[in-house]
């Protein structure tokens, strides 16, 4: 089982972002504070999870916790200031969003820029070691397929239903076919010939 906290006498929210790596589409981010006496057997870093059982503790977080909240970063926004920068500009996005102010925050990764007067600890790998990362890596992952699934239906030849933006082979070879579309990350390496990629 995870830790519940990392400094049992604050209010802690942890926090975690989705589609770092994706070729197409936003990087979500999410802040969630679960209640000091939430445990679960379950929780886990979402990619060590089923497509169902991240459903199922997307329902219970958002019932039990005590406050989560959801922030986005676009592709356009992406390519401007960098992937890392825009990670962390929609995890400042969820956090300022909480309808209840956090003492700490735990991060997940190693790179973050400090909060306004709310101290932070970055956390390598933190989502398999705190519940509350692992909540917002479970809400990250699951809005943003969402998301990816609905902007699928208006450009169903990348298979974002599937893939969900990442750079599998199906969807290289789509854009290969049938070029970019404005979700995509032009700043990414999408194919070997990148300069030759039409926009549509």
């Amino acid at each position: 089982m995870l830790e519940p906290y990392l400094n049992k006498g604050r209010i802690e929210a942890g926090c975690d972002e989705a589609g770092r790596g994706c070729l197409a589409g936003p990087v979500f981010a999410a802040a969630v504070i679960l209640p000091k006496k939430y445990l679960s057997p379950y929780l886990n870093d979402s990619k060590q999870l089923s497509s169902k059982q991240r459903l199922e503790l997307k329902c219970e977080i958002e019932e039990l916790s005590v406050a989560y909240a959801i922030g986005i970063s676009f592709s356009d926004e992406i390519d401007r200031i960098n992937i890392l920068n825009a990670s962390i500009l929609a995890m400042h996005r969820a956090i300022e969003t909480l309808s209840r102010k956090p003492e700490f925050l735990l991060v997940d990764g190693n790179r973050f820029k400090p909060f306004p007067k709310i101290p932070h600890k970055c956390i390598v790998k933190g989502d398999a070691k705190y519940m509350s990362i692992a909540a917002a890596s479970i809400l990250a992952k699951t809005y943003r397929d969402d998301y990816m699934t609905i902007i699928s239906k208006d450009f169903p030849a990348y298979r974002w239903e599937k893939n969900k933006g990442y750079p599998t082979a199906e969807h290289r070879e789509a854009i290969k076919k049938y070029g970019i579309t404005p979700f995509h990350r032009r700043s990414f390496k999408l194919i070997e010939t990148q300069l030759a990629i039409p926009f549509i």
